[in-house]
């Protein structure tokens, strides 16, 4: 397989290791770029730091913290709000934000006082959250403030209260991913084992790894709970502080983002015998086998094949719907971590996509191992690509989207290219049968889209047709629509002049007309 070196980046041959072309026949010894490294200078990567892997993607989903930052304003700043990590308690973690806002007398003079004080007016602030996450970032770490003393003194005067420090700065790792590696590790350490949950089933699991994008954990909790599950804490989409010192309790650990949550997996099954299935939740035929493989570990695979059955059945048609007509459209898949693998084969296998390139910005050489190996022949795969890279890989490659995070996204945009945010979704959920097809229909609004197709005009010279972009309605009018679609009880009379497309949940289908009933009179 050979490397390859994007022209941009010539000066920087270092990069050329870094970007390898799947060949026909190849091994993944061939195909394997370098990856997770430290980031060559000159590169101007758009990797986030330790810091923000442990804050930012791990810890801020767990809803019933104060989550504050022991340093410049700017640091929590930039980790707040970017995801959508919803909550059931009012979105308490996504309105709120704190920080000790560490100013240049503070480096010089050191900002233990600050922290206690900004702790104790925290709390004051918020007199119905007990539980704090303290984060330390690179300004605190290089001073040497003693982040766990002042956390003890604040618990000690406040005994009703618990404190979770976490020691992540932004230089901890060579990318946010060693920010995911020191929070999974100092959680076990310092808190789990501190919390006695209640167990209400006979099966009991950690959902790891699953942080609650747009609402993913609900559905994801929903099947285990048809199948008498008990979800005793998630990690920690929607997690709850306490729940998640109690995880010592659960009989299996399913494990969905490999990549971020692996370690404390890990340390649960060495220091307490807990075992790891690793999961997907994404696309019918992962989840489905995923749900086989956790009732089989508990003797109850009647149960999911009863959920599997039932949701296939239903959803099954409106995903053949999207596929036929994404059938050989070109992605590059960039989301940047687990997603790379996740994804890779089943868009291909279900939705048709052609997957022409892979990347991730932060993941190992596990992940790349894996997502090289589930694509298609000639797939570019790139470690940790700049924006002039991917501006050159874009034009090499002439995808019809890409699935990525906002800064590549937006980028993207520029050169008429349509995006969906793999990170934070479009319109999720996307996770569980319904999901999946929430997912087709973004991808299909997206590369359908007609401003999309107004944006390639150049208005100083190109005519601009009326029904420019409106594909959609012609390629309603020219195919036999399935009779299950077709007939099905979501269908409403098409009324309108416009191209409307399914609405959010993907039950109505408006732009649809229904075929009558055939008559029984005699």
């Amino acid at each position: 397989m050979p490397h390859h070196l994007f022209k941009c980046s010539e000066c920087i041959p270092e990069r050329k290791q870094h970007a390898v072309i799947k060949g026909l026949g190849e091994t993944l010894a061939d195909a394997l770029p370098l990856g997770y490294l430290n980031t060559i200078p000159g590169s101007i990567s758009e990797r986030g730091c330790a810091y923000c892997g442990a804050k930012h993607v791990i810890g801020t989903p767990m809803k019933d913290v104060i989550h504050l930052s022991h340093g410049p304003v700017g640091c929590t700043y930039d980790t707040w709000q970017t995801k959508r990590y919803i909550s059931d308690n009012d979105n308490f973690q996504i309105k709120y934000t704190f920080a000790t806002d560490m100013k240049e007398k503070h480096i010089v003079f050191g900002a233990e006082k600050l922290l206690k004080q900004t702790m104790l007016d925290a709390f004051k602030a918020m007199p119905h959250i007990k539980r704090m996450t303290i984060y330390q970032t690179c300004a605190s770490a290089l001073i040497g403030d003693d982040i766990s003393a002042i956390a003890q003194e604040v618990m000690d005067e406040l005994p009703e209260v618990d404190v979770f420090v976490c020691n992540s700065p932004g230089f901890g790792g060579p990318s946010q991913s060693g920010g995911h590696h020191k929070i999974n590790i100092a959680w076990i350490n310092q808190k789990v084992g501190t919390f006695e949950p209640e167990i209400k089933s006979d099966y009991v699991i950690n959902y790891v790894g699953e942080y609650n994008i747009q609402g993913d954990q609900p559905i994801m909790d929903d099947y285990f709970k048809r199948m008498g599950i008990q979800v005793l804490s998630t990690f920690t989409g929607n997690g709850s502080y306490d729940d998640l010192r109690g995880m010592h309790r659960a009989h299996l650990n399913v494990l969905e983002c490999a990549r971020s949550a692996e370690y404390i997996c890990n340390e649960l099954r060495k220091r307490y015998g807990i075992p790891r299935l690793d999961i997907d939740g994404f696309g019918f035929g992962p989840l489905g086998a995923s749900l086989r493989k956790v009732a089989l570990f508990f003797g109850i695979e009647d149960r999911a094949k009863a959920i599997i059955d039932e949701e296939t059945a239903r959803w099954k048609p409106e995903l053949d719907w999207y596929a036929a007509r994404l059938e050989g459209k070109k992605v590059c898949l960039w989301p940047g971590g687990s997603k790379l693998w996740h994804w890779a084969h089943v868009i291909h296998d279900e939705m048709k996509l052609n997957v022409v390139s892979v990347y991730t910005k932060f993941g190992h050489q596990g992940d790349m191992e894996k997502g090289i190996s589930r694509c298609e022949q000639g797939a570019l795969a790139i470690d940790d690509p700049n924006e002039l890279e991917g501006l050159e890989a874009m034009d090499m490659l002439k995808p019809d989207i890409i699935f990525t995070g906002k800064r590549p996204g937006e980028v993207a945009k520029k050169i008429r290219v349509p995006y969906l945010n793999a990170h934070a979704y479009h319109n999720g959920p996307w996770k569980g049968w319904e999901g999946w097809v929430r997912f087709a229909r973004d991808i299909y609004n997206a590369i359908y889209s007609p401003i999309h197709e107004l944006a390639k005009l150049d208005i100083s010279k190109d005519e601009i047709p009326a029904d420019k972009g409106f594909v959609t309605r012609r390629m309603l009018s020219d195919v036999n629509l399935p009779d299950e679609i077709r007939n099905s009880a979501t269908m409403r009379p098409y009324s309108g002049d416009y191209d409307c497309l399914p609405n959010y949940m993907g039950k109505t289908y408006p732009y649809m007309e229904k075929t009558p009933a055939p008559s029984t009179a005699a």
